[in-house]
């Protein structure tokens, strides 16, 4: 199996669980807290599109590098 694959996935896999872990403690603050829904919501669109942009970082290095 070709490394760069390898790399590849476990670039997705982590983005993946990441913003899954940022979506779900989102929830969990807007259920504690409705009035400042938008605050959370805004802070959670800003992190899960950094981690998107590192995790494409990560796939096109990973491809790069074979």
């Amino acid at each position: 199996m070709n490394l760069a694959a390898i790399g590849a996935a476990i670039a997705v896999i982590g983005a993946g669980l990441g913003i899954g872990k940022i979506g779900s403690s989102a929830m969990d603050a807007i259920a504690r807290q409705p009035e400042s829904a938008s605050n959370i919501q805004m802070a959670m669109i800003i992190a899960c599109a950094l981690i998107e942009g590192v995790a494409l970082f990560g796939v096109v290095v990973a491809l790069m590098s074979n």
